[in-house]
């Protein structure tokens, strides 16, 4: 039987939405991200990754390659990526030519993590895709061809990804479901499961992706990270108050509604009912609130279930002082934080 690991031996990494907050602009939620990247690298966090999503209002992080090159700019050690890049989204040649010159800037500190969602409604995925013929199921197609576009081999081929070609730029596949922990493993890809909002097939797509992993160039053994939502205060009653943000932000998509993070509020059954709480509490299972001795041991216990090697943690919060020390709180809670046994990615 697999000796189950400890919280403090495993790396943790911050996966920011990039808020933009009720009576704030999108160059506020810009510095608060910078901020917490530069704070978070001090604190021994692994890797800062931001999400593409497009025609919210309420996150501003659409432009992700963009996003990427001005934190990874403002930190020195971090690694910065993306959680993720919607590849049916984009042409795999220009993934990898931005992602070549962010890698080209800032050597061995990026990543490049993969979904096959839009991160967006059809009409938005229209308007950015300009036809909807391709299907999700191209996907592994979309990321081999992207695979290539990186490789030296790919020297003598008529279409070339320059800069990107020879660079070693570790390609993540993120899901939501056993279909891309199946690719990553027989890809021998690492993989990230979005268990922060669809919690419901986590311990699957882990056997699934342990079950198919192939042994790669670019990776020896699976390594698979687990995404949470943490928020840590002081006091299990103010981290209850500050998660209450979250709780609104979901109620919202629920009722079709988009809207700038909301400042929390003291009682959420003003915002939702039954049925509502219900939907929202399943969607957020993996959501952990407390005071740093209630969360240490919640995460301990994931840990010991998920056998993770790696936790990605988002904080949405609403005040930046209070997203700030959640994140301090939970670095203090590893003692010695660890960087990544597969240091490259």
């Amino acid at each position: 039987m697999k000796q189950s690991k400890k919280l403090s031996e495993i790396p943790i990494s911050v996966l920011d939405l990039v808020p933009i907050l009720a009576g704030k602009t999108a160059t506020d939620s810009f510095q608060n991200s910078l901020q917490l990247a530069q704070q978070v690298e001090q604190w021994g966090y692994n890797r800062y990754w931001m999400a593409e999503h497009h025609n919210m209002v309420g996150v501003a992080s659409s432009a992700t390659a963009v996003l990427i090159g001005f934190i990874a700019n403002g930190t020195s050690t971090i690694r910065v990526g993306s959680g993720g890049i919607m590849l049916p989204n984009h042409a795999p040649l220009v993934v990898a030519e931005q992602f070549g010159t962010l890698a080209s800037l800032y050597p061995n500190r990026i990543d490049l993590g993969l979904g096959r969602a839009p991160g967006s409604d059809q009409l938005t995925a229209m308007a950015l895709r300009r036809s909807l013929q391709g299907s999700v199921n191209d996907f592994p197609d979309n990321v081999e061809e992207l695979r290539t576009y990186f490789s030296k081999d790919n020297s003598t081929s008529p279409v070339r990804a320059i800069p990107g070609e020879g660079l070693n730029i570790p390609i993540w596949i993120l899901g939501s479901s056993t279909f891309g922990a199946q690719l990553a493993g027989m890809m021998g890809l690492p993989y990230a499961f979005a268990s922060h909002f669809a919690p419901t097939y986590l311990q699957a797509a882990l056997q699934t992706y342990r079950d198919h992993f192939r042994p790669s160039e670019f990776l020896k053994e699976p390594y698979a990270m687990v995404g949470i939502n943490a928020f840590v205060a002081d006091t299990e009653k103010e981290a209850h108050y500050l998660a209450s943000s979250l709780y609104a932000t979901f109620v919202n998509v629920i009722r079709g509604k988009s809207q700038p993070l909301q400042p929390p509020v003291e009682n959420l059954d003003a915002i939702w009912d039954a049925n509502e709480e219900y939907a929202v509490q399943q969607m957020l299972r993996y959501t952990f609130i407390g005071e740093p001795g209630q969360v240490r041991e919640k995460l301990q216990d994931l840990v010991d279930l998920t056998q993770a090697d790696e936790l990605i943690i988002s904080s949405h919060i609403y005040d930046q002082a209070a997203r700030l020390r959640s994140y301090e709180l939970i670095a203090e809670l590893k003692q010695t934080p660890a960087r990544a046994a597969y240091a490259t990615h």
